[in-house]
């Protein structure tokens, strides 16, 4: 199944980062890894097949995230998709629509939108923080 090859892969290396105290007003397109401490006020996507993306306690992104393995422990209000997994922080506050393969949401992360897997038609893979598994 396509979730052992997902466990399988590197996760990219972060080459780009938006640091703390920058605001970034417009799209941004990133290759391999991307860090985001400051704000983007415009879409955020991935041209990578294999991509990371990870907005950090403090950071903001208002529009559109789109990339493969996303973690989020800052703010996002626009729409996200996760092609791959989706990982949110307790301090994760999301405002818009939220689409992933798989999702790890820990207690406390906030979503004000709608939460679907990308393959709606199937039962939701779900990945439950904090619980040892069976």
């Amino acid at each position: 199944s396509n979730r052992m090859w997902f466990g399988k892969r590197k996760a990219p290396p972060i080459r780009s980062l938006v640091g703390e105290g920058t605001v970034l007003a417009g799209d941004l397109s990133f290759a391999d890894g991307l860090r985001i401490d400051g704000e983007v006020h415009g879409n955020v996507f991935a041209t990578s097949a294999t991509s990371l993306l990870v907005v950090s306690e403090n950071a903001r992104v208002l529009g559109e995230v789109k990339a493969g393995h996303v973690i989020i422990s800052g703010e996002v209000r626009g729409p996200v998709l996760a092609s791959d997994l989706l990982e949110l922080q307790p301090t994760a506050r999301i405002t818009g629509n939220v689409c992933y393969e798989l999702l790890e949401m820990h207690q406390g992360a906030m979503i004000d939108g709608e939460v679907r897997p990308l393959k709606s038609a199937e039962k939701p893979a779900l990945v439950l923080a904090a619980v040892n598994d069976a």
